[in-house]
């Protein structure tokens, strides 16, 4: 089974290229921002209600960037980075998809 760090990518497909690689890390820097008000909000003793939308606005954030993720650059990095057989990738394309739906 191929390790889950970093794998070397093939010349065929760029993954990330530099600006979806800004893009991404732009819109998770952006729900970082908004986790760490959340936290303030949290010590401030706000209305839950208040919290509690907000959060739901982090997770609506994070699901947006896995669909940025699977629309735009899935196939690239099955292509490229993923190493195995054409089954060994399609499931670890299937249980990254499955972890996406079971936390939304």
């Amino acid at each position: 089974m191929p390790s889950k760090g970093k794998r070397k990518l093939a010349q065929t497909e760029e993954y990330l290229s530099e600006q979806a690689q800004k893009a991404l890390a732009d819109r998770l820097a952006r729900a970082e921002g908004h986790l760490r008000s959340i936290r303030q909000m949290v010590i401030d003793h706000r209305c839950a209600d208040d919290i509690l939308i907000q959060i739901a606005a982090v997770k609506a954030a994070l699901n947006q960037t896995a669909a940025v993720l699977i629309d735009n650059e899935m196939r690239a990095c099955v292509d490229t980075c993923m190493g195995g057989t054409a089954d060994e990738r399609l499931d670890r394309v299937t249980k990254a998809l499955a972890a996406v739906l079971k936390s939304s």
